[in-house]
């Protein structure tokens, strides 16, 4: 799985990813800290835990054989960012799923007494065992990692981090667990995809790539479908947890009145209320055209009889198609980052002058 930690994993000209800066937040060694805290205890309550320390807390619990789930109460705003971040999203949802995590969000506690930038006053940090407890102290740079184990002390701090997660209110993460999300990939498109997905995730740091920048989640999606020759609405009808079948309507003219169509409800098969998606499907129609803009995929239209044909996504860059699935992110980075043509403006890609037919392929 993936290992602990934040951070793009290469250079980049592309902003942080949101969990990448939540990691940043903290230092590398109070995460390491904290990991080798938690792992092997049982029963852990965890309270006030911020985006940036769920990394640890994840890695702890894959070290700990322990039936009995953590009970994580997660400040405001962290959980909703695990629906934007498809790497770390999918292995807390898969921690859920499994009976490992129990999840929670506290009230907003911004208007507390004490020093904002506090771990102690402004935003309690604790970590809990009957026997045991860790606390996060200390401003900015000079957090630090204090325990007690007085019998005494550790009962009274476990009882009181139990009562504020019973306090909180139960949150539901937005991404699919990983499990689920590898296995819709080999139903919906083929094994030697969900196999790239696979091996991406267990091969990237949790904040490798996010929804900001000019390659996202999204972006590498489309481009390791592209590597196997898949239908787009296929792609969009998996990244859509199912939903979007689309109707074959996926030429450009077409683009906005099916995304429309999607977006309103329309050509929605209902999946139940459960259905948790990687993101909407019509979202991927940018990211297809930034690809091919770059002649890194084609766009080949296929016939499909009365009406306007699908599109088969194909990869066309020679180090996209050689690339191994962990370096496919890198390859993208070098070049979305690299001047289209002479003055840096975009040049006619693969599908300037209309996409290519299937029937016209050499």
């Amino acid at each position: 799985m993936a290992p602990p930690g934040g951070g793009n994993g290469d250079a980049s000209t592309d902003e942080p990813s949101e969990v990448a800066a939540a990691v940043d937040e903290y230092d590398e060694g109070l995460s390491s800290a904290l990991e080798s805290a938690l792992a092997g205890r049982s029963g852990v309550v965890a309270v006030g835990v911020p985006l940036g320390l769920l990394p640890p807390v994840l890695a702890a619990r894959r070290r700990t054989d322990d039936d009995e789930p953590w009970r994580i109460a997660c400040r405001p705003g962290a959980v909703d960012a695990l629906g934007r971040a498809v790497v770390l999203g999918t292995a807390v949802a898969e921690a859920v799923a499994a009976g490992e995590f129990e999840l929670r969000t506290l009230a907003d506690d911004a208007g507390r007494g004490g020093a904002a930038d506090t771990e102690t006053a402004g935003r309690p940090l604790a970590f809990a065992t009957p026997d045991r407890v860790d606390a996060v102290a200390g401003p900015g740079s000079a957090r630090t990692l204090v325990s007690e184990t007085s019998g005494e002390t550790a009962s009274a701090a476990f009882g009181a981090a139990a009562a504020r997660f019973d306090a909180a209110t139960p949150a539901t993460v937005g991404m699919p667990p990983r499990t689920r999300l590898l296995d819709a990939a080999r139903e919906t498109l083929d094994d030697r995809f969900a196999d790239d997905v696979a091996a991406i995730f267990d091969a990237l740091d949790h904040g490798a790539v996010g929804r900001t920048g000019t390659v996202t989640d999204r972006t590498l999606l489309v481009a390791l479908a592209a590597r196997h020759d898949h239908l787009f609405r296929d792609l969009r009808q998996w990244v859509d947890g199912g939903g979007n079948r689309g109707d074959g309507n996926e030429g450009d003219a077409a683009d906005r009145g099916a995304e429309d169509r999607v977006a309103s409800g329309e050509d929605r098969v209902a999946a139940g209320e459960d259905r948790v998606a990687v993101a909407p499907g019509q979202e991927l129609t940018a990211d297809r055209r930034a690809l091919v803009e770059r002649e890194l995929i084609e766009s080949i239209r296929v016939p499909t009889g009365p009406g306007r044909p699908l599109l088969r996504l194909r990869a066309v860059d020679e180090a996209l198609l050689r690339a191994e699935p962990t370096e496919v992110l890198s390859v993208l980075r070098g070049r979305f980052a690299l001047p289209l043509d002479g003055n840096g403006t975009p040049r006619s890609g693969a599908g300037g002058a209309g996409r290519r037919p299937v029937w016209d392929r050499k």
